[in-house]
């Protein structure tokens, strides 16, 4: 037992034994590996993905509005609330205020890209633990929810 620990010992003396200088000489260039991550980056206001830009209708349709509502009580509901009551998710009350209408659809339609790269989609996660799961929206499918989001948020 004790020559397994030792065997398993030595490579790590090895690893920390090497170059024996003075370690803040050494390191005076060196970057640390948190500063080599992109995080300081500043984030893209319409998120990532296909939708780079989203023509609002002024009034807004009501037909969509009436879609984008059954598709917010069929798939949206259990986690989002069209208060600001956070359940799972946040709550939808002010989003259009908070967010790009573009950013809006790229994170209905991209959850996963825009949840490993977008900062505000990282932001949310680490605030509610939860993953949002992909509810397979087709473009048409987001709009209407934007467009049902802007009508919640009081807008005409």
């Amino acid at each position: 037992m004790k020559k397994r620990l030792i065997l398993c010992l030595i490579p790590l003396g090895l690893l920390t034994a090497c170059g024996g200088g003075d370690d803040a000489a050494e390191n005076a260039g060196a970057m640390p590996a948190e500063s080599m991550v992109e995080d300081d980056a500043p984030a893209d206001p319409k998120g990532i993905g296909e939708i780079k830009h989203v023509d609002l209708n002024s009034p807004l349709n009501e037909d969509m509005v009436t879609k984008g509502s059954a598709i917010y009580d069929m798939k949206c509901a259990a986690c989002h609330k069209l208060t600001d009551m956070r359940v799972v998710g946040p709550g939808w009350k002010g989003i259009t205020d908070r967010r790009t209408p573009e950013w809006i659809m790229n994170m209905t339609l991209n959850v996963d890209v825009m949840l490993e790269k977008d900062p505000e989609a990282q932001a949310l996660l680490k605030e509610c633990l939860v993953r949002m799961p992909n509810q397979n929206l087709s473009q048409e499918d987001s709009r209407n929810v934007l467009e049902f989001m802007l009508k919640n948020d009081g807008k005409s």
